[in-house]
């Protein structure tokens, strides 16, 4: 055995951290489509915990044993992820439809703009559009979307029976680790699970409400105006707002494009822009502050390398989860002396782990909650 002060241990530790990490990343993708599903439900049990609690300070459901509260709240899951695939499939079917329409008003406009600006021969749209759609498959883009809608749907079915059994098995967990991890690892383990439990299931609770707030500011804005697949769009808006800096720019920017098509009318897609974008800077600027009263303390860069990073390895669903996953395990990196320094690196407040603020982590303390929010300054 190698002594501690060695320093081939020091370089032999880090070989072999750096092969765990290679070999965590590969199975990510190769098990995407088995790792996903799970994932997402266990994000989503924060959710749902979140919502039996708020459910428990009710006058009227406090009464209720826990058993009722939870199949209330996974009923109420079910129904609305059952309405989200309906409304994507419905969706689909009526895009295809007012195709057309939306060619005319875009040949329209573009004529309009040309005579503004003095272009008198300006490109063919007519003949631009038919040469591309039949230099584009479309049988075969249709076939992909609709196996696309397909496998979201069996997605969200698997998502659910997950987070049901793990509903179920919640309260079981922390008697499982005290069992398999006997003495003081089970008192660190369940302290490092009680701190994600905590700061994530804040994070996502509120960004959830936050979103849900968003999509309904933006549903009726769109749907005031006119704005075709309204519902769909707004859903859209809300699962993209998780999305850090990138997220809002999406969000408004579909809903504007489809806008410019259906109206033909700049001066109607210059309002639809303002409208969003002013829901957008409301939200993200004076409520989600005021509610959350806390933020990500990740340095912005660290937070745009894990954006790249898990969106690489899980495409959108990943760019969504990256900030809780992210936080996840620097939470964990946070509780252990050896990787605490990573923990530091990537935090964009490092008040909390100095030498006067940082307890022993062996101690009472819990400064490794920090890494995923801070009060706000």
């Amino acid at each position: 055995m190698l002594d501690k002060s060695d320093p081939v241990r020091g370089l032999f530790a880090v070989v072999l951290s750096l092969l765990l990490v290679t070999l965590a990343g590969r199975l990510m993708i190769v098990g995407k489509s088995f790792l996903l599903p799970i994932v997402i439900a266990l994000i989503s049990v924060y959710v749902l915990t979140a919502a039996s609690d708020a459910l428990r300070r009710l006058p009227v459901t406090r009464r209720l044993p826990n058993w009722a509260l939870r199949i209330f709240v996974l009923a109420g899951f079910l129904i609305v992820t059952i309405w989200f695939g309906s409304v994507m499939v419905s969706t689909a079917g009526e895009v295809s439809v007012r195709l057309p329409g939306y060619q005319e008003n875009i040949e329209r406009l573009y004529a309009e703009l040309t005579a503004l600006i003095g272009i008198e021969a300006g490109p063919d749209l007519r003949q631009f559009f038919e040469g591309l759609r039949e230099a584009i498959p479309i049988r075969q883009i249709a076939g992909t979307l609709l196996g696309s809608i397909s496998s979201a749907a069996g997605l969200l079915f698997m998502i659910v029976v997950y987070a049901t059994f793990l509903m179920s098995e919640r309260n079981g967990f922390a008697h499982k680790i005290t069992v398999a991890l006997p003495g003081r690892r089970a008192e660190r383990a369940g302290r490092i699970i009680a701190n994600i439990n905590n700061a994530i299931s804040e994070y996502i609770a509120v960004k959830t409400l936050v979103n849900v707030i968003l999509g309904a500011l933006s549903f009726v804005a769109m749907w005031a105006i006119g704005i075709d697949f309204a519902l769909f769009w707004a859903i859209l808006i809300a699962l993209l707002n998780y999305i850090p800096y990138v997220g809002s720019m999406l969000g408004v920017f579909f809903p504007v494009v489809l806008s410019m098509a259906q109206f033909g009318s700049v001066e109607k897609t210059l309002v639809i822009l303002a409208l969003l974008a002013f829901a957008q800077m409301w939200v993200g600027n004076v409520l989600e502050p005021r509610m959350v009263g806390r933020r990500v303390n990740m340095s912005p860069f660290v937070v745009l390398v894990a954006l790249a990073l898990w969106s690489s390895v899980w495409g959108l669903a990943g760019a969504v989860l990256a900030i809780p996953l992210t936080s996840i395990i620097a939470i964990i990196m946070a509780s252990f002396e050896s990787t605490r320094p990573f923990a530091v690196l990537i935090a964009e407040d490092v008040t909390p782990f100095e030498p006067q603020d940082q307890p022993n982590i062996y101690g009472s303390g819990k400064p490794e909650t920090v890494i995923l929010q801070k009060e706000n300054q």
